[in-house]
């Protein structure tokens, strides 16, 4: 955990899919073990599930956020990977298709959470720019959106723990930011990453939406 006056809160984003004919299993291991084992590590404040609702694959988003990015640095976040129990290896082997990106709030604005979210990758010198930061606070006050978060990815800590990655890899994702919009309405907040993705450059068609399954505090 963090020492550092006013860090930033850090993020786990895990995208995934699993086998179909094990979706049952894979859904109540997430629920009754694995999300319970994340937030008991230190330094973590909250999780969330959510569920792909545009009909594309890589369906299951899982959202981990932390007090700061060294969370993810600690020998306690560490050693949760040197254990695990055979439920979670077998759900490991069946997830397919994964991203795992781990990163540090660069941007937000509006506040709260909300039951749908909206997501799309960007560079992340486009999302600083002040006047795609302008267009981000606007949306927060358009009916049913209620915030606007950026993420930017560290590629070091974004490398899968369990196999390792080699550095050109870390360097690929390490320039990338994902964008989050939150909602109370899954169209409206769909409708407003629609218009900061093709602010930021980037083909609406990229944005994927979500609904939120739960959540779990530390």
């Amino acid at each position: 955990m963090s020492t550092t006056p006013n860090a930033q809160p850090g993020q786990l984003c895990i995208w995934t899919d699993t086998d179909p004919h094990a979706e049952a299993d894979f859904n109540a291991w997430y629920d009754r073990e694995h999300m319970q084992e994340r937030v008991g590590i230190r330094g973590f404040r909250h999780a969330r599930r959510f569920l792909a609702n545009d009909g594309s694959s890589r369906r299951y988003l899982a959202l981990y956020v932390t007090e700061s990015l060294d969370v993810f640095r600690s020998d306690a976040y560490r050693q949760a990977f040197t254990v695990q129990t055979d439920w979670s290896l077998r759900n490991f082997a069946r997830m397919s298709d994964t991203q795992r990106r781990v990163g540090e709030l660069a941007f937000e604005a509006g506040e709260g959470e909300g039951a749908h979210v909206a997501i799309f990758v960007a560079p992340p010198q486009t999302l600083a720019a002040a006047g795609w930061r302008d267009e981000a606070e606007d949306v927060t006050h358009q009916a049913g959106v209620h915030a606007v978060r950026v993420f930017r990815t560290e590629g070091t800590l974004s490398a899968p723990l369990a196999t390792g990655s080699d550095t050109d890899t870390a360097r690929a994702v390490q320039e990338d930011a994902v964008v989050f919009v939150e909602g109370s309405s899954n169209a409206a907040a769909r409708a407003a990453a629609e218009q900061l993705a093709q602010a930021a450059g980037v083909a609406s068609e990229s944005v994927r939406s979500f609904d939120m399954l739960w959540r779990l505090a530390a």
